[in-house]
């Protein structure tokens, strides 16, 4: 989610901002290259990724918070690549939200993501 908001903030080249990134956070292989993949994996379905988003809520994806968007964005590619099961993107991305959004974002999150989970095929 990190490196989502980052990139957007920045508007860096992928590969060039996974690079950087590291170089400021510890982790295990493991975990690197799954933050790698999911972010690498987000960032070039962002198109595709607004636009589910979008047809699930009252916004535009450029209207929601950059980091709701962020949260959103990560948990939908999840959801659509099954890399873990719903409940568990779901639980996760609500954790991020509780962390780093403002307090009413996690029921807005949550509302959008169960109606897109009903919705998104796994690609």
């Amino acid at each position: 989610m990190q490196m989502l908001f980052q990139w957007e903030m920045s508007k860096k080249e992928p590969r060039k901002l996974v690079e950087q990134f590291w170089k400021g956070a510890a982790a295990s292989d493991l975990t690197e290259n799954f933050a790698n993949e999911l972010f690498e994996g987000a960032a070039k379905q962002v198109k595709e990724l607004d636009d589910l988003i979008e047809q699930h809520s009252d916004w535009k994806a450029d209207r929601i918070s950059a980091i709701d968007r962020a949260i959103l964005r990560l948990a939908v590619y999840e959801l659509r690549v099954n890399t873990a099961q719903r409940r568990t993107v779901f639980d996760e991305a609500l954790e991020l939200a509780k962390k780093y959004s403002s307090e009413g974002s996690t029921r807005y999150l949550n509302g959008i993501l169960h109606a897109i989970g009903k919705s998104v095929k796994k690609s």
